[in-house]
């Protein structure tokens, strides 16, 4: 089990930025303990990672919290998320190609 200041240093996220994606309810299965502080299990830093995943690509909280109340549902619901995880995988794939483009421009410029 985990602190919220031991998730964030573990995963590279802001104590701050945990605090409201957990208020956002991006992750449906942490506790809190009897002083009512939030507790991380391993299970819970799979949740971590994915949120932080999407997040890093741009999907805004709205639609993380939809991904994650699809996975909560279960199995019902593949096909949706597989939806949102290909879309998204689309946009990391395009990004990726922009920052490659701007890697080839740095290094023509710094050519000179």
């Amino acid at each position: 089990m985990y602190t919220i200041k031991e998730v964030a240093e573990k995963m590279d996220v802001s104590e701050h930025t945990l605090r409201f994606w957990a208020k956002s309810g991006l992750f449906p299965f942490v506790k809190r303990n009897r002083n009512n502080v939030r507790i991380f299990s391993d299970d819970d830093l799979a949740w971590v990672r994915m949120v932080k995943c999407l997040r890093s690509v741009g999907t805004d909280n709205k639609a993380v919290k939809k991904y994650v109340d699809l996975c909560v549902k279960g199995d019902s619901t593949l096909k949706e998320r597989f939806e949102i995880i290909h879309a998204t995988k689309l946009k990391a794939q395009q990004q990726l190609i922009d920052i490659k483009n701007q890697l080839d421009m740095l290094n023509y410029k710094e050519k000179f």
